[in-house]
């Protein structure tokens, strides 16, 4: 496993490197988005480099360090039914708009859709503006799923997503080139 980790984490690095140089060859978003199969947006939150328009500094795209742990225990506690306290872990206009009961109406949904919940996967965390996003696989029994999970910058869960997982392009030939 280690390995493997080891190789995601280089293959991210070259990612990301062929990403800069797309745009400093003055490729746009979208162009970059098309390759990797997302869209220009999903594309620039992931490897953008923003600029705070309050400070003119750039944007940290550092990830605290427990957020991909938390993540997981959040979605954990909702596959064995812990309704309650995942909303515990939620921010005030979260907890004005979903509540326990409706968590698990939209869990029951899920699990009609695709079945029994199985496992997780390994989880991806990134930076978006002064959020932290983790996105954690979720494979059923009849489909796969992605959860995501919003922090804010207070660690409070800002957003909870569970969307069908589509699948991943290939790693796409430098754009630049």
């Amino acid at each position: 496993m280690r390995a493997a980790r080891e190789r995601a984490v280089a293959a991210n690095e070259a990612l990301q490197g062929a990403v800069d140089r797309a745009r400093d060859a003055g490729h746009s978003w979208r162009e970059i988005g098309e390759v990797l199969g997302t869209t220009r947006q999903a594309a620039f939150q992931r490897f953008g480099h923003p600029v705070d328009p309050r400070t003119g500094t750039p944007m940290s795209h550092d990830v605290p360090d427990a957020a991909a742990a938390r993540a997981v225990e959040l979605l954990t506690r909702l596959t064995l039914g812990r309704w309650d306290d995942v909303v515990s872990e939620f921010d005030d206009r979260m907890r004005e708009r979903v509540d326990a009961r409706r968590l698990a109406g939209g869990w029951a949904h899920t699990v009609g859709m695709v079945g029994r919940f199985e496992r997780m996967g390994e989880p991806f965390a990134h930076r978006a503006g002064d959020d932290t996003m983790v996105d954690v696989p979720l494979h059923f029994e009849a489909g796969d799923g992605v959860g995501s999970v919003r922090f804010d910058r207070d660690g409070k869960v800002a957003g909870l997503l569970l969307r069908p997982a589509t699948a991943a392009p290939p790693v796409p030939p430098d754009p630049s080139r």
